[in-house]
């Protein structure tokens, strides 16, 4: 009985406070390969030297810092390098690049004179880490500038996310003879699964369920990520321990054993049977052989398609905003008025829009997007309209670019009298009747609202969403202003799933954010645009992932694309 009691300290220990290993999964990581086309000959005897040098821009100080530098290819104006750049990726983010590219005529490492000195600069190029993902095959090409008159070639940059082994394990296993725990009935067995850490410690990794009363129970198979279970060492110990559940948390332990994922991979077979051991007993017990077996029922593992799969494989976003009309916002020519144009800075709805669209804006490829305006009243009869284009044409509400959506909005400030109720439903079922029509993976609809204040058709907005959450399509809300905004939170759905009629929605598609919040105390305009994107489209890419893994959509292969003027290359240095 001792044993039985420490077994219980021990347990309770290790198993009550389960974290779930998703916490520490890094960020996507992605790979930039760089060739430049044609670039300007700066030497006279021979072609030029070229090295790109990549320089990445902090969200708060906007000043540039190098990154990286590729090798040097001597003599060629056609360089394809070999090294890389490898850049942590948030689709949440506008991550902005500049690559400089040079002709280096010595080996010193100091670069600082070469921008000034046109001798040894062969241009360069902006662009944002979305847009090169962004574009077809993830492939973008620029044309190089930086030199008044001078063509000065085109740069090739090309994205690939590291695999950072995204293979997902499906397993299920099954016991017999498992040591009886309880005192009126069998024991209620479960697993617990650790990976081994390189100093020899275990980090809890999978919990099974709990089946009860049984000493051969059957667990229901599970799905955990291959570098979640080792870490990407194929070789690696995985530890497994056997317990029978209390109420109370004092689980019992009854033994365990090791395997690795080396092993699993062979599927069920008589190597895949293991003995559960309690070393305890073991010593204590000169007839004790185990406590049961463990067998594997079943093995398969398959990759997990990412964001990036789909955005590669041609997926398009397409980006609808949404902006409240109705009266509450306050007479946009009085500086009160949350839709007040001060010439000297943005309001909020235009900071709103910039810094969520600047981001979407990426990842379509005709950047034209239909902006819609709700709760107004409309020249010249004065009718209420909950659905208007802002540019005034019903056929083609499409503005072009962030640009032209704002300069829509101003002009519709002028035109159209601010009135009510504050309705969502429309926008929303106006989108989803886009959704509906390209259920096939290949678009992605994001809608952005921007409103005031509390909601005035909470029940057919509830509707819209639940039917919107088969679609594929999201929906961020933006509040500004001072309003209380609990009905938005509940449209949010992350605490609890949103509801209508007794039927729950498919999916979370909603993302609610506050931008009062994200108002930075120094003014810092782009500061508080940049914190605002970083939080409203965290949720995005999980969300397209949802919809394709419901409908059981995959990435489409991306076919191989040759570059114009590819030759071998020789003698890099």
């Amino acid at each position: 009985m001792e044993g039985d009691v420490m077994d219980k300290v021990e347990a309770t220990a290790t198993v009550c406070d389960f974290d779930p290993i998703s916490g520490s999964i890094p960020a996507t990581k992605v790979e930039i390969t760089v060739s430049c086309r044609n670039l300007l000959d700066r030497d006279t005897f021979s072609k030029s030297d070229p090295l790109v040098v990549l320089y990445t821009q902090g969200v708060e100080s906007k000043q540039w810092r190098e990154f990286g530098r590729t090798e040097v290819i001597d003599n060629t104006l056609n360089p394809d390098f070999v090294r890389k750049y490898i850049l942590d990726y948030f689709f949440e983010e506008k991550q902005n690049l500049r690559f400089d590219v040079y002709d280096i005529d010595s080996k010193s490492p100091d670069l600082a004179k070469h921008p000034t000195d046109f001798n040894d600069f062969l241009g360069q190029v902006y662009c944002t880490l979305g847009e090169i993902v962004g574009s077809p095959a993830s492939r973008l090409e620029k044309p190089l500038g930086g030199i008044p008159g001078k063509k000065c070639g085109t740069i090739i940059l090309s994205a690939e996310e590291l695999g950072n082994c995204r293979d997902y394990a499906t397993m299920q296993f099954c016991a017999n003879k498992l040591d009886k725990k309880d005192f009126f009935g069998k024991s209620d067995p479960f697993m617990v699964f650790y990976r081994s850490n390189e100093d020899g410690t275990f980090t809890i990794c999978h919990k099974t369920e709990v089946v009860k009363n049984t000493l051969n129970p059957v667990w229901q198979p599970f799905s955990i990520p291959v570098r979640a279970l080792c870490n990407g060492d194929y070789d690696r110990t995985i530890k497994v321990e056997v317990y029978d559940w209390d109420r109370d948390g004092s689980h019992d332990f009854i033994g365990e054993f090791t395997t690795s994922y080396k092993e699993l991979c062979r599927g069920q077979s008589q190597l895949n049977a293991y003995e559960v051991v309690n070393a305890k007993k073991k010593i204590k017990k000169k007839r004790y052989i185990n406590s049961g077996t463990v067998s594997l029922l079943s093995f398969i593992v398959e990759s997990e398609h990412t964001f990036l799969d789909y955005i590669k494989g041609g997926t398009q976003i397409h980006f609808t905003v949404a902006i409240d009309f109705t009266a509450s916002n306050g007479n946009p020519s009085q500086s009160t008025s949350l839709h007040y144009m001060n010439p000297y800075q943005m309001n909020a709805y235009a900071m709103a829009l910039k810094a969520v669209g600047e981001i979407i804006q990426d990842y379509d490829s005709d950047k034209m997007f239909p902006a819609l305006g709700f709760g107004a009243k409309l020249p010249p009869d004065g009718r209420v309209s909950h659905e208007f284009p802002l540019n005034g044409n019903i056929e083609n509400p499409y503005c072009n670019g962030m640009e032209g959506i704002l300069e829509a909005y101003h002009q519709s400030l002028k035109t159209v009298q601010l009135y009510g109720p504050t309705n969502f439903a429309p926008v929303v079922n106006h989108v989803a009747r886009y959704a509906a029509a390209v259920q096939d993976g290949s678009q992605y609809f994001v809608l952005l609202i921007i409103t005031d204040g509390v909601i005035s058709d909470m029940a057919q907005t509830k509707e819209a969403i639940v039917n919107a959450a088969k679609l594929p399509m999201s929906i961020i809300i933006v509040g500004v202003g001072q309003a209380e905004f609990d009905a938005m939170v509940e449209l949010d759905g992350d605490d609890i799933r949103i509801s209508s009629r007794g039927k729950l929605a498919e999916r979370d598609i909603v993302q609610f954010v506050p931008f009062r919040d994200y108002m930075d105390r120094t003014g810092n305009h782009v500061l508080s645009m940049a914190r605002l994107a970083k939080d409203v489209l965290a949720e995005i890419p999980d969300q397209l992932i949802s919809y394709m893994k419901s409908r059981g959509i995959k990435p489409n292969l991306v076919p191989q694309i040759y570059l114009p003027g590819d030759h071998p290359q020789t003698n890099p240095v």
